[in-house]
Order: C-alpha cells, then sequence, then structure tokens
C-alpha cells in the first residue's frame, strides 16, 4: 500500500522532569527528547530511522526496532490525534477515536494479530484546545498497555544506563594522576584532592615550619601535575669558628653545602661530604680555605690554610717556634682570613740587683742635756736587699725587667738620738752688758747655720768642734738653736775674753 502523507509536525515546549520512579514508562512525558528513547524503539531520531529532523515518525515503526514485517504495526498521523497528536479525551477533537480518515484504510482493532496491518484514520479539521496535555497523557497509557513486555523492561535499563555512564563520565573527570616525591622518594597516585594541601593530608605527609613544599599548599591540581616536598634536617654548624645551627632541607652533607653558600674547596669537612643527612640532622665542622701571612725573622710568608689554630698556621708556613717564642695573637686562636701573624723571638736572661734599705731615726728625750740640743746616742747603717729580676729581649729590643723575687742581705741599723730638755740659763757674770749681736753679725752675718770654707769653723760665732764641745756643747755648733751658741759664746769670753776672736772682737 502507498505511504500516508504526514502533516508538517508542530514544535513541542520543554519537555516535563520525571515524576514517577524510573521503572515506569509512564513517569516520563512523551515529550522528552527522542533520542532518550530510541535504544528501546530502534530509533535514533533522524529521518533514516523513520524520523523527520524534529523527531516526528515518517514511517511505520515497531517495538525494540523491529521492522514492520515482523511485529504488528500501526501507521499514526498527527492530524489523527487532533492536529497535534491527541485530543483532551484521546480522540481527535470535534470527532471520534478512531474514526478513518478520508480515502484511509480501514483501522484494525488495536489488539491486531501479527502480520495485520493497522492504520488509524487522518481526522478531518477540528479545534486545537487547553486539554491537549491530558489527551496525550491518555493516548501514551493506551499505547504503553498494547506495547510488548520486553519493550516495557528495556525502558527502565537504557535510562541506568545512561546514568551510570554519567556518573562514570563525572568519576573520570575528577580523577586526576601525579607524582608525589617525598624527600627524594618518587611515586604516581591517582586522586580526588582539589589542592595539593588536601592532597598532602590524604597522603598522611606531615609538613613543618622548615619543610619546603613545591608548588604552594593552595595550588590547584590537575592530572600530570608533580608535586615535590623536601624535609627540613637541623645542622649543628661550626664554620670557621663560629658555631650556629642551621636548617636545610638537602639529603647529603655536600647538597646541604651548596644549599648555606658555603665555599668547600680546599675546606676542611669533619665528614664525608657523601653522607646523607637523617631527619634527626648532625654535627658539621667546616674550616673554609683562608689567606694568612706569617712575619718571622724578618720575612713573610703568605700561605692558603684551612688550619684551625695560628699556630698550626705558623707550621705551615714552615716556621719553628722554640723555648719562649710566640705569636702577635694567641697561637691557640683561629685564624682568620686577611690577617698577619707575627712571630715574636724571645730570649729570657735573669738578672740580681742590691739595693739600700735606708736606716730609722729614733729620738729619744734627755733632761740632762740643755732643751735644743740634741746628741747622737747611735749612728744607724744602711741595710742591703737582693733582687731578682726576669729579663726579656723580643726581637732584639730589651723589654722592661719584670721582678721575680726579693731577699734582705742586711738589715738596717736604726739611728739613736737624744733630745734635751734642760732649761739653759741665759745670763753669765762677767758677760753681759757686751754686743754679741754685732759680733755675730761680724764672725757669721748674723746665721746661726753658718759654716766658713774651710767646714772647721760653724755657727753665729764661729766656733770649732772642739772648742764648742769644750764648752759643754754636743755635736756641731752650728746645728746648736742661737740661744745655746750665745750662751756657749759668752762662756768662752768669760775664760779667754775676746781673743778668740782676732778680728770682730773688737766690737764687743
Amino acid at each position: 500500500m502507498s505511504k500516508p502523507q504526514y502533516e508538517t509536525y508542530e514544535q513541542q515546549p520543554q519537555y516535563a522532569p520525571p515524576r514517577e520512579p524510573y521503572g515506569s514508562y509512564d513517569a516520563y512525558d512523551p515529550y522528552e527528547p527522542y533520542d532518550a528513547h530510541g535504544p528501546a524503539y530502534g530509533y535514533e531520531g533522524d529521518r533514516a530511522q523513520g524520523f523527520a529532523g524534529n523527531g516526528v515518525p515518517t514511517q511505520a515503526y515497531g517495538a525494540g526496532g523491529a521492522s514492520v514485517d515482523e511485529l504488528p504495526t500501526r501507521v499514526f498521523t498527527p492530524d489523527a490525534f487532533g492536529g497535534d497528536g491527541f485530543g483532551g479525551d484521546g480522540r481527535a477533537e470535534g470527532g471520534t477515536a478512531w474514526e478513518p480518515a478520508p480515502g484511509a484504510e480501514s483501522a484494525a482493532v488495536p489488539d491486531a494479530e501479527p502480520g495485520e496491518r493497522a492504520s488509524l484514520p487522518r481526522q478531518a479539521g477540528g479545534p486545537r484546545g487547553d486539554g491537549r496535555a491530558g489527551s496525550r497523557r491518555a493516548a501514551r497509557r493506551r499505547r504503553t498497555a498494547q506495547r510488548p513486555e520486553g519493550l516495557r523492561r528495556l525502558v527502565p535499563q537504557a535510562l541506568v544506563v545512561a546514568f551510570l555512564a554519567g556518573g562514570t563520565s563525572a568519576f573520570v573527570a575528577n580523577d586526576k594522576a601525579v607524582q608525589l616525591s617525598v624527600d627524594g622518594q618518587s611515586r604516581t597516585l591517582h586522586t580526588f584532592a582539589d589542592d595539593v594541601g588536601e592532597l598532602l593530608a590524604d597522603e598522611g605527609v606531615d609538613v613543618g615550619a622548615h619543610d619546603i613544599v613545591a608548588p604552594t599548599a593552595t595550588t590547584a591540581l590537575a592530572s600530570g601535575d608533580e608535586i615535590a616536598v623536601r624535609y627540613g634536617r637541623p645542622v649543628r654548624l661550626t664554620l670557621d669558628g663560629r658555631r650556629r645551627e642551621v636548617w636545610t632541607t638537602a639529603r647529603t652533607v655536600d647538597g646541604a653545602l651548596r644549599q648555606l653558600g658555603v665555599r668547600a674547596e680546599g675546606a676542611y669537612l669533619s665528614t664525608s661530604r657523601s653522607k646523607r643527612i637523617a631527619r634527626e640532622g648532625l654535627d658539621l665542622d667546616v674550616r673554609t680555605e683562608r689567606t694568612v701571612t706569617i712575619m718571622a725573622d724578618g720575612r713573610a710568608r703568605t700561605i692558603r690554610t684551612n688550619a684551625a689554630t695560628v699556630g698550626e698556621a705558623v707550621e705551615e708556613a714552615g716556621v719553628t717556634l722554640r723555648g719562649s717564642d710566640t705569636t702577635s695573637v694567641p697561637p691557640a686562636s683561629f685564624p682568620r682570613d686577611g690577617q698577619t701573624v707575627t712571630v715574636m723571638r724571645i730570649s729570657a736572661r735573669k738578672e740580681v740587683r742590691e739595693e739600700p734599705i735606708p736606716y730609722a731615726v729614733r729620738k729619744s728625750e734627755d733632761a740632762s742635756l740643755p732643751r735644743g740640743t740634741e746628741v747622737v746616742e747611735r749612728a744607724g747603717r744602711t741595710g742591703v736587699r737582693r733582687i731578682t729580676y726576669s729579663v726579656r729581649v723580643v726581637n732584639g729590643v730589651r723589654q722592661r725587667p719584670k721582678r721575680l723575687r726579693s731577699e734582705v742581705v742586711r738589715e738596717p741599723q736604726a739611728r739613736i738620738v737624744k733630745v734635751g730638755t734642760k732649761v739653759q740659763p741665759t745670763a753669765v757674770a762677767g758677760a753681759e752688758g757686751r754686743n754679741w749681736g754685732a759680733l755675730a753679725a761680724c764672725e757669721s752675718g748674723g746665721r746661726a747655720n753658718a759654716v766658713d770654707p774651710s767646714g772647721t769653723y760653724g755657727g753665729l760665732y764661729q766656733f770649732d768642734t772642739r772648742t764648742w764641745q769644750a764648752l759643754g756643747g754636743t755635736g756641731r755648733p752650728q746645728d746648736a738653736p742661737a740661744a745655746e751658741q750665745t750662751l756657749r759664746a759668752k762662756k768662752l769670753y768669760v775664760q779667754r775674753g775676746a781673743s778668740p776672736w782676732p778680728h770682730c772682737g773688737g766690737r764687743l
């Protein structure tokens, strides 16, 4: 028979979401996209499979994609159900359901046997009302009831497959393959973490203040990223005599030196450069190579050294310290780069000197002696002290002696002097009324301590010592008070007159 003609299919509105469980086909609106039901009905929504470009059937179709020759087939036209599919009660609006269209074949019963063809007549004309949705749902239920059981089971299964396919796509999209390196140990991971910090937390990798994470913990992750974690290690470093604690993410001593910027060429290391640094760290002594100048015996020697002390550097320069020799800086101190060290050649000897010890003077009063008179009872004697000194000569220059010890060789003897306290008379019978002042002025110029150039005569009246003592005086006349000298002169005048003063006696 000839293919029926169809009228233009009207584009349907947006389809409503499911209203019933997925297991029932009735839960879906008949106006869902046709490709959702395509696997169950054997079409893909294109004209080649029986639909126009807008999804309108253009030929007879069978359940599950079976050909019209294999399954009962009905031919539908849009106008057969009220112009756009269905009337409000499942009939064409304004007419009777299943009325044959003019010129169309008589419709077979809905449950026609296989091999029989049935066609729905085209309903002539009829207005389109607001009850179309209800009519379409009723028609859909009738078609569902007529659809084979196998087809009804395939629809929910197809929907489940579609949902699983969508979930799998989302799963694959969130899964990321990344390369994680923790302290040099690298591995490939699949993760759903959004950023580096979440990945490290998922993997149980703890990061401390001295550890390094690259890229940073807030960096978003993408498939193919490489993440590196380097743990910090404490190094108790003694660098050129100065001790401090530093942190490094290097795993070997050599790497730590490079990371810390320490020049290792020619340096002394307390351990091998290839030694691995454990997480708890290590102690490391480093002495870099330095330039030191040694001045010795009038000659300068400049060397490159990593010596620990100045003494070691002096030995490396080929200079030997002997006896009391030393250096301008302590030999145990650390030699600094660019430092000049002077070697001091020292010779030392001992010197012994004797020094005098002055004697003391002890005076005692004597009432038998005239007041103002002092008599030396015992002359004093100077003592002797012996002192030992150390004398150093540094590079030919004598240094100030250093006193080592002293001892008294002879004790000093004190001088004992008697001081008179007896009151002397001032008048002498037979000598009063004379001009003693004029005599004194002529003999000594009126000076009680005057001594002539020969040293024989002294005092106001120029007594010699023998005469003075014969008159009762003690010591020397020039040492006696002026009153005593006048008293002794008066006594001498009574005894001998003015003759003891041949030149000046006439002034009495």
